[in-house]
């Protein structure tokens, strides 16, 4: 599935949509970004509640397809401009984690 078609499936807010094309070819979710930068995968969704701008850094070093903030985490413009200079899609909803984790997984993998 394409970022742009699990924003319309999870009924995600778009924060900053640099490649909506993008596939997402798995799911990560962490917020200790030392752990994350280690175990994120090219293609994957991250989840996370995680807002500062060193989740564009992580997202970037790994070639993520898009970051979900959850919990409605708030993102400062700070962030959003170097996602916008990184091309990093940057999503977000009030559901939480574990609620999104479990309806991506459905639609991954059916």
């Amino acid at each position: 599935m394409t970022v742009t078609e699990i924003i319309t499936a999870l009924d995600l807010e778009v924060i900053h949509l640099a490649d909506g094309e993008r596939e997402i070819d798995g799911v990560y979710t962490g917020d200790l970004l030392s752990w994350v930068m280690g175990k994120l995968s090219y293609g994957n969704a991250w989840i996370t509640i995680m807002n500062n701008v060193n989740v564009i850094a992580v997202a970037t070093l790994a070639d993520a397809s898009c970051i979900i903030l959850t919990e409605r985490s708030e993102i400062g413009d700070d962030v959003i401009a170097k996602a916008e200079a990184c091309g990093v899609n940057i999503l977000r909803t009030a559901k939480s984690s574990y609620e999104i984790c479990c309806m991506l997984g459905k639609i991954l993998n059916a």
